[in-house]
């Protein structure tokens, strides 16, 4: 008798564990834009640069390929084997004032880098699959050397780019 109801208890917890985590919303894959359920390798092509940056293109494309790698979505692999090719230009740099000085008003202490960027999936026939425009931003400290700040900013700015371009191709977000 003892035994049944233990027995009958561990049914009913793991009935009601099942039934109430089922109802959380995740689900296990199936997050792919529908226009890329078929699409498992990609191409990242080195991305267009139209700024004065230099290093600018191999930064992005490298860290690109690197967050699509981790995302584990879509496999990155040469042209020939590659089923879509993701193509990124670089359109500009912004820098905007953030935080100025107390005390002068013209000295600026905090500045936000916005690296515009455009991009495109296409198939090898060229159709295009999915295309978007995206962005990364960061803030950072001046001090001393305005270039040297602005310079080791962009890693930062190249990271949450790519982290967007990322997701908009692996979850449609």
């Amino acid at each position: 008798m003892r035994l049944t109801l233990n027995v009958l208890f561990s049914v009913i917890i793991t009935a009601l564990t099942l039934g109430l985590t089922s109802c959380a919303g995740y689900q296990l894959g199936g997050s792919k834009p529908t226009v890329l359920q078929d699409i498992d390798s990609i191409y990242v092509a080195m991305a267009e640069n139209k700024t004065q940056e230099i290093k600018l293109a191999p930064q992005l494309t490298n860290r690109l390929i690197s967050f699509i790698n981790n995302d584990g979505t879509y496999s990155v692999t040469n042209l020939d084997q590659s089923q879509a090719i993701l193509s990124i230009v670089i359109n500009n740099i912004t820098y905007d004032e953030f935080r100025s000085s107390r005390l002068d008003t013209l000295l600026a202490e905090e500045l936000t880098a916005t690296i515009s960027t455009s991009w495109q999936l296409k198939d090898h026939h060229s159709k295009v699959l999915l295309k978007g425009k995206s962005s990364g931003k960061t803030r950072f400290f001046v001090e001393g050397n305005q270039r040297l700040a602005r310079d080791n900013s962009l890693y930062d700015a190249i990271d949450n780019l790519s982290r967007n371009i990322t997701s908009r191709i692996s979850n449609g977000l």
